[in-house]
């Protein structure tokens, strides 16, 4: 079991949503912590922030689809702080719509952003975890991972890869000690959601809102309990983590449940 009170915890995306959730987590529970985040407000306030909590930290302004630079800022990062112990890829976007509307370089960008940013900074950090037989590396998915969902033709895909990325890893990395994680968050308040809300076809909202949605400190807390407990699949809510576990089972099922809700948002929008 990782120990965090003597971790150092490299975050992508940790200046917003759940990742600035989860560093604010770690950083209490004694943790040294590298923030790699797009150079913005947000990382500016989470430096204020750590700051004031007189935490030992780092902050990267790195685009995590930039691989030469998440490399390098993983290694400043390491060298300012120690070889890393828990690796939480927190960076994401989603922009939902109907598929034939849509540009396509939301699909481009979305892939380069989900699915190649959490390689990049995994490539970066596992390596080291394998060579010392220790450590823990999260990925962050999504019940969009899980099963597709009306409007989110760009994101689910990226997320899907995501998991099965991390499936892969976990069977390579175990042997060596190194527990690998995927998380499955459900709708999370965050910015992020906010955006994704102003893009929303109503068919999307009726199927994610059978779905409560979650605070991103939730989210962290779950994130926290489960490399703790050095499981492979975390969720927040049991009805995301019945929807993992029977997706393949009754994808059939699940299908016809959203179909229905499509039906019923496209007769609601029509009048």
């Amino acid at each position: 079991m990782v120990d965090l009170s003597r971790a150092h915890v490299i975050v992508t995306g940790g200046s917003s949503g759940i990742g600035r959730a989860f560093t604010r987590r770690v950083v209490a529970a004694g943790a040294r912590v590298s923030v790699l985040a797009l150079d913005d407000a947000d990382l500016a306030a989470t430096d204020n922030e750590l700051g004031e909590l007189g935490a030992a930290y780092t902050m990267e302004a790195v685009d995590v689809t930039d691989r030469v630079a998440v490399e390098s800022a993983v290694a400043r990062s390491t060298a300012a702080l120690g070889p890393c112990d828990v690796l939480l890829t927190c960076a994401g976007i989603a922009h939902p719509g109907y598929f034939e509307r849509l540009d396509d370089a939301i699909f481009r960008r979305t892939m380069e952003v989900d699915y190649f940013g959490t390689l990049h900074t995994l490539r970066a950090v596992v390596p080291g975890m394998m060579e010392r037989r220790t450590g823990s590396a999260v990925g962050i998915s999504s019940a969009a991972g899980l099963v597709g969902i009306f409007g989110y033709t760009p994101y689910a895909p990226a997320k899907f890869a995501v998991r099965g990325l991390l499936e892969a890893l976990r069977c390579e990395a175990t042997p060596y000690g190194v527990h690998v994680g995927c998380v499955c968050p459900p709708d999370t308040d965050t910015p992020q959601l906010a955006y994704e809300n102003r893009f929303k076809p109503p068919e999307t909202r009726a199927i994610s809102g059978q779905i409560k949605t979650r605070s991103a400190d939730e989210v962290a807390a779950a994130i926290v309990r489960g490399i703790e407990a050095r499981r492979f699949l975390i969720t927040v809510d049991w009805q995301t983590r019945l929807l993992a576990r029977t997706a393949g089972l009754l994808a059939g099922t699940y299908q016809a449940a959203f179909d229905r809700k499509v039906r019923q948002a496209q007769v609601r929008r029509t009048g």
